[in-house]
């Protein structure tokens, strides 16, 4: 099966699987006293900035494609809604088909978790069937545009997420086909009917997404049930299951944010105007290490080798509000400067910190682990990071 292939900050690219990993990697500060030296095994500056952008490139890809369709939408609309260069956009995906089926992952990663922890596993199969419908139409209820988009716009997309749903599909239909030992009416069956009764129940979930039904899905919990059982437990069943109360039965104990969520929380320049790039990052960090730093101590941590661009960064920084001079104005001619960071640029720099980390845990926990393509290079990782949208 062709795979989508999606980069990370670690490096190299690598073919993704049918399997889907938890998240929840740990990532540690890293220090600037060695330029490209990570401390205690954890991302580098140039990661977490790449983690960041690789969230609003999603975040925006989900955005644009629910707005327009998968077909009208272009790499320059989810680039322009996000902020982010192109550069960096091909950076961190190969095309707009790359980017969907990331976000489709980012999707399924939370389905996943959310059955993992309604703990099915053990339950008699029609339970598990009732409680895996519960978990799946709950979080389509919480997150419709990235209902809309992976299931309805998805069809439209080329033949990395077309074979990338159709494993979905699979792994549903052979947890349906386990009825088949339920019952005798099951024996009947064969795993072409398991495949028939997913596909009639995501054509009905899928008529109502795109005509944006207001009615949430968890109210199809019973009939989609019923119709799931019925030719494994037959008729009787299928009518208890229509009976049964449709209240939820499962509530994830925590609100995992999806791509189209979360975005103000996850950016660190929500309001600040400028872009955030990987030097940017290693100036802000090292101003905070390093309180006093001159223009050349701050352009080594950087590894900035123009005292010109080092010297636009650092005004820029300081018209923000970002870092202060302490030698102020009065400073004798040819003192150097004494850089440190202002509360509003610690904020920020720790933001920059706490949220590379956890985009890169997020993302980054074993196979399909998101990758980004040239990390490892000293080229600049570029975004355009400024308000959320």
């Amino acid at each position: 099966m062709a795979a989508c292939r999606v980069r990370s900050a670690s490096g190299a690219a690598r073919s993704r699987s049918a399997g889907l990993a938890p998240r929840g990697v740990v990532v540690r500060r890293s220090r600037l006293g060695s330029p490209g030296v990570e401390a205690g095994g954890g991302e580098s500056p140039r990661e977490q900035v790449a983690a960041i952008q690789r969230s609003r490139l999603l975040a925006a890809a989900l955005s644009e494609i629910d707005k327009r369709g998968y077909a009208a939408t272009t790499v320059a609309h989810i680039t322009g809604r996000s902020r982010v260069s192109r550069r960096t956009f091909y950076e961190l995906f190969a095309n707009r088909e790359e980017c969907l089926c990331a976000v489709l992952e980012e999707a399924v990663a939370l389905v996943e978790r959310d059955l993992a922890e309604a703990s099915l596993a053990g339950l008699p199969w029609r339970e598990r069937i009732r409680g895996g419908l519960a978990v799946i139409l709950s979080f389509l209820d919480r997150e419709p545009a990235v209902a809309r988009v992976c299931l309805v716009q998805a069809l439209g997309a080329g033949t990395g997420v077309l074979e990338r749903r159709e494993a979905l599909l699979a792994r549903l239909a052979h947890a349906v086909d386990e009825g088949r030992g339920e019952s005798s009416p099951g024996r009947d069956c064969n795993l072409l009917t398991a495949e028939g009764v997913v596909g009639a129940a995501f054509t009905i979930v899928y008529s109502r997404l795109l005509r944006r039904d207001p009615v949430p899905l968890t109210n199809l919990i019973g009939e989609l049930c019923a119709m799931v059982v019925l030719p494994y437990l037959g008729k009787g069943a299928a009518r208890r299951e229509q009976l049964r109360s449709t209240s939820v039965l499962f509530t994830p104990p925590s609100k995992r944010a999806a791509p189209s969520a979360g975005q103000a929380d996850g950016d660190p320049l929500v309001g600040v105007p400028m872009r955030l790039t990987y030097r940017t990052a290693r100036v802000l960090e090292g101003a905070g290490e390093h309180p006093g730093a001159s223009n050349r101590r701050l352009a080594d941590y950087a590894e900035i080798r123009d005292f010109g661009q080092i010297s636009k960064l650092l005004g820029r920084l300081q018209r923000l509000g970002l870092i202060e001079n302490e030698a102020g104005k009065e400073r004798l001619k040819g003192a150097p400067n004494a850089w440190t960071l202002t509360l509003k640029g610690q904020q920020v720099t720790q933001s920059i910190l706490g949220t590379g980390a956890r985009a890169a845990g997020a993302n980054g926990a074993g196979p399909p682990a998101q990758r980004a393509r040239s990390a490892g290079s000293r080229s600049e990782v570029v975004n355009q990071a400024s308000r959320a949208t």
